[in-house]
């Protein structure tokens, strides 16, 4: 099992946040506000996931789950929490979240469903998360130095996310989750995911008036299929997951230890 700490992250969200505070690039800064406009509700689903995971388990297993479980949910609710913080700055700036209602409106169709669906779901998205964490981690430049604490607050999601990506799958596979409906779920969520994210990010850019800039378009084909574009670097880990026999502790989470361990003074544990 995983050894998951929670963390209070040092940043204070109090103070506002610039338009384009992600090295005065618009496509980027819309592209990273629109990912933490889905955040709360999603996080808050992977919670409830693999909490109600935990209790469908025999009890001798559960003991087995229950530290790790304990630390994946603290450390997505103090994500939820942060982002919540972030997300009303952007209320402020004038972006709406139209991804949230529509994310709620599906997820309320899961009510009743058996748990492994939930965690198929979670541990679809959990692979997405990790993936993108990986490639900040790797590629930090990308966030610039205009806002430090934003900065921060990405690599160090970024680090958690990469931490803790084995633990909806391992409670899915504990729960006999079959093979057709985690493959399926990927499916999904990878066409529901692309999507939402890019209508997200467009209605962001629309609302700043930077949809239609050509530096806009510049920038966001650099940013995803450019030499050190997100696609091109993320494609074969995402189709990692189509395999048989994948786990997600086979992909490599040393850029996330190497950040935890040198940002020490970013953080205070608070619980392992």
């Amino acid at each position: 099992m995983t050894d998951l700490v929670v963390r209070r992250l040092l940043v204070d969200m109090a103070a506002p946040i610039a338009r384009h505070w992600c090295a005065g690039d618009a496509f980027r800064t819309a592209f990273f506000n629109a990912l933490s406009m889905s955040f709360p509700v999603g996080e808050q689903f992977f919670i409830d996931s693999v909490r109600n995971g935990l209790k469908e388990l025999p009890a001798e297993k559960q003991e087995t789950f229950r530290a790790e479980v304990q630390g994946f949910i603290g450390q997505e609710a103090t994500h939820r929490r942060l982002h919540s913080l972030y997300n009303a700055h952007l209320d402020k700036l004038g972006l709406v979240n139209d991804w949230e209602p529509r994310a709620r409106e599906r997820l309320q169709q899961m009510e009743g469903q058996d748990v492994r669906h939930w965690l198929a779901i979670t541990a679809a998205n959990e692979h997405f998360t990790a993936i993108f964490a990986d490639f900040m981690l790797r590629n930090p430049d990308l966030l610039g130095e205009q806002d430090p604490r934003l900065r921060t607050l990405w690599l160090w999601h970024s680090a958690e996310e990469a931490e803790h990506r084995c633990t909806a799958f391992a409670l899915y596979q504990a729960l006999g989750g079959n093979e057709q409906w985690r493959l399926r779920w990927m499916r999904r969520i990878t066409f529901i995911f692309l999507i939402d994210t890019l209508r997200q990010t467009a209605n962001n850019l629309r609302r700043d008036g930077t949809l239609w800039k050509w530096s806009t378009v510049k920038s966001a084909a650099s940013f995803l299929f450019g030499k050190r574009g997100l696609v091109r670097l993320t494609y074969q880990p995402w189709r990692d997951y189509f395999r048989a026999d994948f786990h997600p502790a086979q992909h490599d989470a040393a850029a996330s230890r190497d950040w935890l361990a040198r940002n020490g003074d970013q953080f205070v544990p608070v619980r392992a």
